[in-house]
């Protein structure tokens, strides 16, 4: 059953937002939200506030998705709270490293982490939500006001210092973790999942696939087909993906869509560009369910919609019940 598409919001904030990302083109500097410096591959400090000494500004509430950034260097792993996510979404950073976004509705976890900062890419493809809750580490200074901007509740820690906490188990900046009955008094449901996937019976054909594997630069994904489980195992550089409750990460399916990613005006502290996902348009797609591989297009006219993929006549493609991975390859 397919998910309703999202409803419009405030046409001036979003037109607002749409010409300050374009303005954007023309300015770049590296700095950061408040005490966190953050360049995108694990050079941070900690936060110089401790949850009693900044108190929260933002009440809990109910209704939007919870959108939480993920840091996915090897450093960071295994993570906590991912098996729990609806959607979890990869896209390539700096150094060409990867970073994931956790997308949360049917359930919250008590924890997720370790959460790292956001990227201008973001802001794009969280438009499709009807006014999602973003928990991030920081940013940089030039996409702050941006962010600011954004049809979004923004919960970073210098926001919400509350509903996170500094880990044991790990080093700065691989430690910090959020508490998402901070932000949410409740999962919001399946109706908040305003992405145009569709859910149910396979399409007809497809390739029988047993593994499938997505590079990146200086990262990698692999997914294998378990049939007992009727899920794709994630294996990420090499090593299986489990949380810290030792449960391996294994999505009902798994998407490789092929979009631009194209440089943008941003940088890291060491120089390397932030690259910019481009996840309105259209393209090619691979659909990964029950061992077997689609070839589909996919189409998103309007970022305040969700991405569609159809089979090569417009005929909308199911995808299986459970969790989704959607990894964007460079087109």
């Amino acid at each position: 059953m397919g998910q309703k598409a999202p409803r419009r919001r405030g046409a001036r904030r979003a037109a607002l937002l749409a010409a300050t990302m374009t303005a954007s083109l023309a300015v770049g500097c590296t700095a950061h939200h408040g005490a966190t410096v953050d360049d995108g591959r694990g050079q941070t400090q900690s936060p110089t506030q401790s949850p009693a000494e900044s108190p929260s500004s933002v009440a809990p509430a109910a209704g939007p998705v919870l959108a939480v950034k993920i840091d996915n260097v090897p450093a960071a792993r295994p993570q906590t709270g991912l098996d729990s996510a609806d959607i979890v979404y990869a896209e390539q950073v700096e150094g060409g490293l990867s970073r994931l976004m956790a997308v949360f509705a049917t359930k919250l976890p008590k924890s997720v982490g370790p959460v790292r900062s956001a990227r201008v890419s973001d802001l794009e493809l969280l438009r499709q939500f009807d006014d999602p809750t973003l928990a991030f580490s920081g940013a940089q200074h030039k996409l702050l006001p941006l962010i600011d901007k954004a049809p979004l509740r923004s919960a970073s820690p210098d926001e919400v210092a509350s509903a996170y906490y500094r880990g044991v188990d790990k080093s700065a900046p691989h430690n910090l973790y959020l508490r998402p009955n901070k932000l949410l008094s409740s999962a919001p449901g399946a109706a908040a999942l305003t992405t145009g996937f569709h859910y149910g019976a396979a399409p007809a054909g497809g390739k029988t696939t047993t593994s499938r594997t997505v590079r990146y630069p200086a990262a990698r994904f692999t997914f294998t087909w378990s049939g007992s489980r009727h899920r794709w195992l994630v294996t990420e550089d090499g090593t299986p993906t489990v949380t810290t409750a030792g449960k391996r990460l294994a999505p009902a399916t798994v998407v490789v869509q092929y979009v631009k990613i194209q440089k943008s005006v941003y940088h890291d502290v060491l120089g390397n560009n932030t690259p910019y996902t481009v996840t309105v348009g259209s393209g090619k797609a691979d659909v990964l369910r029950d061992g077997r591989t689609f070839s589909v297009d996919w189409k998103r006219p309007e970022a305040t919609g969700g991405t569609e993929f159809t089979t090569s006549d417009g005929t909308p493609v199911n995808f299986a019940k459970g969790q989704v991975w959607v990894v964007f390859a460079k087109a």
